[in-house]
């Protein structure tokens, strides 16, 4: 399994091959928040994401988990806020890497929370909710396809998903936001084309697509997992880009997270 810093290398890599492909629709680049997230974690890249490449359709948004260890103390949000307070620097929150989804969730959340807990970077999702299973540390703020068959198993605990709404595959866990008014936050997917490729190819593009997502098959195929389909115009996702790109550019500067 490739790591996180593989992971982020492959999105730019990807997304530079398609910025200078031909313009005619044969060459689509499959993107996400990571994209995003490159935007400002890396000091050059050899192209302008926003720039050079038009957004044309949304795919998914897919939750994350707050988890804890079973024996953590804390059973909820406020919980976990109040521990945190009386234990300063002393609460390890793991991430599957250094500029991660993971750890940018957990940044808004100690600025939000007004808390100190310590980042610990791992190589990946996998070893970071092993060792959080393991009780080495204290809780991450995991994507919900990787950790929601360790809460099922009750060998982690949620305390929250992320997203503004409470998930439908896990109807009974809050949200973050029940706590933090304003907290939100999802890992989301898109389809891209190189910037000045006709419009009416964008179009065509964007509604095969949406006709796809709105495939009682698959929607059920996302629910399995706690993803939902995210259905836009190209507009709507070009506007949703820019501000997920500017969003986190803000919390990357103030945890001054470099790649």
């Amino acid at each position: 399994m490739p790591s996180h810093y593989q992971c982020m290398k492959r999105a730019a890599l990807g997304a530079e091959a398609v910025v200078r492909a031909a313009q005619d629709g044969y060459t689509l680049l499959l993107f996400s928040i990571a994209n995003a997230i490159n935007a400002t974690s890396y000091d050059k890249l050899n192209f302008n994401f926003i720039r050079d490449i038009t957004p044309v359709a949304a795919i998914t948004g897919v939750p994350s988990i707050m988890v804890v260890h079973p024996s953590f103390p804390a059973k909820t949000v406020p919980e976990f806020i109040a521990y945190a307070e009386a234990n300063p620097g002393k609460v390890n929150m793991a991430s599957e890497g250094i500029g991660s989804v993971g750890q940018l969730l957990g940044e808004i959340f100690k600025i939000m929370a007004g808390i100190n807990i310590v980042h610990v970077p791992y190589r990946g999702i996998a070893p970071a909710l092993t060792d959080l299973i393991g009780a080495q540390v204290q809780v991450s703020f995991s994507s919900m396809p990787a950790s929601i068959p360790y809460v099922t198993a009750r060998a982690l605990r949620a305390l929250a998903v992320t997203t503004a709404k409470r998930s439908e595959a896990l109807p009974e866990v809050s949200t973050v936001g029940e706590f933090l008014p304003g907290y939100e936050a999802s890992t989301w997917y898109g389809v891209g084309i190189p910037k000045k490729t006709p419009t009416e190819i964008v179009e065509k593009l964007n509604k095969e697509i949406n006709v796809a997502l709105a495939d009682p098959k698959l929607k059920a195929r996302f629910a399995e997992i706690g993803a939902e389909p995210m259905m836009m115009t190209p507009a709507e996702f070009e506007n949703f880009v820019v501000d997920e790109t500017e969003r986190w550019a803000k919390v990357i500067r103030a945890a001054n997270i470099k790649l």
